[in-house]
């Protein structure tokens, strides 16, 4: 198969958790031996950033981590992109809902008058309640369907009238890059990877973390872009070391020098998305470290809580989740051996390449019975 997407960057993960989940994907399609092309904006935003702030030597560290995409990323301008040679051929096309309302219905149109390829959306934040406007602008009319990465917004599309048809696809961890490593000299208690959030989860941050690890007296370590200097005050007055931005494939060896993780989702996804965890606790069961969660409802059924993480309902309880796996290690090595298994069970990133191949082959089939393509 040829396959090609457009997403924002590959390249780099600076405050762009989508990359995390695309690299994933993109590895393990080309290790199935399909054709691989990634299309980005020429300057966009994440890359933009990156480079101002760590220079060009995050980009080569991104090469070098990732040998087998180095490559596959083509930049374009919506003036200069030239859709008949970027889509000649292709079998597959997939479109994240972070490109132009231009693009999208360029595609679109291109899809209308080449009906040799299957064209998908693929929505992996939560405008879709947050800004609906903005996602009811997007001209889907000649997708064929969306990939939604939780029940919540496949349902969205549909009774919104926005696609005809919709699939989830969650996202997942990247084993390749997402598994556990040996012990190594522990560097402090507890760990949150996690960007500032743009005022989403402030509060929670506080409540959940912030004070908790103050008031236990915990060695913490905050990774992460956009905290604003007060944050960072904040940080340094609780004893708690802030250390930036932490590429994601460097994230494994880090949880691996502590003890425990948390995750602490934005407000959007526990108040209006339920059933939607977001990658980072994927990567966190993946790597084996003991997972803290802040309540979300698993409406999709996809973990055992209690099993795979505990669960603190508030600042109290978060205390006493992260005493419990830090003064009982048997403990915490069961914790995280059955959220490691479930994870291997069922959240990989070629178990969702199995999905997408699955939805792929179900469009093909849908599409060559239709009464018009009959021979």
């Amino acid at each position: 198969m040829r396959i090609a997407l457009f997403y924002h960057s590959l390249v780099s993960d600076w405050n762009n958790g989508n990359a995390h989940f695309l690299r994933g994907i993109a590895s393990e399609i080309m290790a199935r031996g399909h054709e691989l092309v990634v299309y980005v904006p020429r300057g966009g935003w994440s890359v933009t950033n990156l480079i101002q702030h760590y220079g060009e030597g995050a980009v080569t560290a991104f090469q070098q981590r990732y040998p087998e995409l180095a490559n596959q990323e083509q930049e374009y301008t919506l003036a200069d992109l030239d859709l008949e040679r970027a889509l000649d051929a292709v079998d597959l096309v997939i479109v994240h809902e972070w490109n132009a309302h231009e693009l999208v219905q360029r595609i679109g149109e291109h899809r209308s008058r080449h009906r040799g390829y299957r064209l998908l959306f693929h929505d992996t934040h939560h405008r879709s309640f947050t800004d609906s406007q903005s996602m009811a602008a997007y001209d889907l009319q000649h997708y064929d369907g969306v990939l939604a990465f939780g029940e919540v917004i496949r349902d969205r599309y549909l009774t919104e009238g926005w696609a005809q048809q919709a699939w989830v696809w969650h996202e997942a961890a990247d084993t390749r890059i997402f598994h556990p490593l040996d012990d190594r000299p522990r560097e402090a208690e507890v760990v949150w990877v996690g960007n500032w959030g743009d005022e989403e989860r402030t509060s929670e941050l506080y409540e959940f973390l912030f004070d908790p690890v103050m008031e236990e007296q915990l060695r913490t370590n905050v990774y992460g872009v956009r905290y604003p200097q007060q944050a960072q005050a904040q940080l340094r007055e609780r004893g708690i070391t802030y250390r930036g931005w932490l590429e994601n494939s460097r994230v494994p060896e880090v949880f691996a020098r502590h003890c425990v993780t948390v995750h602490i989702p934005r407000r959007p996804y526990v108040e209006a998305l339920p059933g939607i965890p977001t990658i980072r606790p994927f990567e966190a069961l993946a790597c084996k470290i003991p997972l803290v969660c802040t309540p979300w409802e698993d409406a999709e059924g996809l973990f055992t809580p209690g099993e795979d993480f505990l669960i603190a309902r508030n600042g109290e309880e978060m205390r006493r989740c992260l005493r419990e796996i830090i003064n009982d290690r048997d403990r915490a090595a069961e914790l995280a051996s059955h959220g490691y298994r479930t994870l291997l069970g069922a959240h990989t990133c070629a178990h969702r390449v199995d999905e997408l191949l699955s939805i792929y082959h179900e469009l093909n089939v849908s599409h060559e019975s239709q009464p018009h393509l009959r021979k």
